[in-house]
């Protein structure tokens, strides 16, 4: 049987092809019929990575630019752009076709000691008190039409349980700001802090897209708006183990001009603060007829 842990890892660490250049996976990730966003974003800092040494990505910040076909690889090309004495700098362009699909700018630090703050993490249900994934999406399953029953069942290396009872399926107008305890399906307790870094970065594209949508009563299932991601950043601030769980805080300050701002803040379940998280959406409303 397939392990989709494993399949995650093959998709993330992408295959170098010339200096600079490197070929991605188009399919296996969270979606079918498109390339799940996080997915190009995790692919092109694991790119950006193979052109950096002794260093971590400390932030980094995409652009959707076009929907990306999963029955096709992706090519990224990493441009060199500095290499200081404490920060380098690469750009990543996604292509597909001979057209950009993404482009990003990642930076990426050396260690060094600073003053240090940060906003705690706020309360939550043990996350082994939820509901698995499997069990909601059997349930949700059960309820979605057909069509989207597949992408609904398709299997998922990353473990997700909201702690709140908010149904996608039926959406009721509610609090933008919500959390949801995630991590992979089994740990990778050997793989570099590199790579713990990109599947951060694909997990943290789920749900991220919708928290503009719940004070609204919408979801992406229920088929009146038109959903896109438009960009997507992340600050990472202390190492990650993704293997075990952390809570994705999330809330939407504002919506308007057929588009939402979503923020997350991703904590350990010690309580660390790891990374920081925003992004604008698309949210137009799908005219009748």
């Amino acid at each position: 049987m397939t392990d989709p842990v494993a399949t995650l890892l093959d998709l993330l660490d992408i295959e170098p092809l010339e200096l600079n250049l490197y070929r991605g996976k188009g399919s296996g990730g969270e979606t079918s019929k498109r390339i799940f966003g996080g997915q190009v974003v995790g692919q092109a800092l694991s790119a950006a990575y193979h052109t950096v040494e002794g260093r971590s990505c400390h932030s980094l910040h995409a652009y959707f630019m076009r929907p990306g076909d999963p029955s096709r690889p992706v090519i990224y090309e990493v441009d060199r752009a500095r290499d200081g004495g404490s920060f380098t700098t690469r750009r990543v362009i996604a292509i597909q076709n001979g057209k950009q699909i993404l482009n990003m700018a990642a930076s990426f630090h050396v260690d060094e000691p600073g003053l240090h703050h940060q906003h705690d993490m706020p309360d939550a249900p043990d996350p082994e008190t939820l509901p698995t994934r499997a069990e909601a999406k059997a349930k949700m399953a059960a309820r979605a039409p057909e069509a989207r029953r597949a992408d609904i069942l398709r299997p998922s290396p990353i473990e997700l349980r909201p702690t709140d009872d908010y149904d996608p399926l039926t959406p009721k107008p509610s609090p933008d700001g919500h959390s949801v305890w995630f991590r992979l399906t089994r740990p990778v307790p050997d793989a570099p802090a590199w790579m713990q870094h990109c599947l951060l970065t694909y997990a943290s594209d789920l749900h991220l897209m919708g928290t503009g949508m719940r004070p609204h009563g919408k979801s992406i299932f229920t088929g009146e708006m038109m959903i896109a991601s438009l960009d997507h950043a992340i600050w990472f601030h202390a190492p990650v183990d993704f293997g075990h769980w952390h809570l994705y805080v999330m809330d939407s300050p504002w919506t308007g001009a057929g588009r939402g701002v979503n923020r997350g803040l991703i904590y350990a379940a010690d309580g660390t603060l790891v990374a920081s998280t925003a992004q604008e959406g698309l949210m137009r409303p799908v005219t009748p007829g």
